[in-house]
């Protein structure tokens, strides 16, 4: 966590495509194709990402309701 948040993506870029697929399960392999869709979408500029304390709230909030 001491890692500039650059770092901390590089890291977790080479933690994800460590991932032996073919080891995975039919769902695993269904997160790590999405979270790979996503991560691509954040890099190109397509989304924008929120502090996770911001998105913590949200879903609290949702939940209360």
């Amino acid at each position: 966590m001491d890692l500039p948040a650059e770092g901390r993506a590089e890291l977790a870029d080479l933690l994800v495509e460590s991932l032996d697929s073919e080891q995975l399960s039919r769902i695993d392999r269904a997160w790590l194709a999405e979270a790979k869709r996503r991560r691509d979408e954040t890099r190109a500029g397509g989304v924008s990402g929120i502090p996770a304390s911001d998105a913590l709230l949200q879903v609290r909030d949702t939940l209360k309701r």
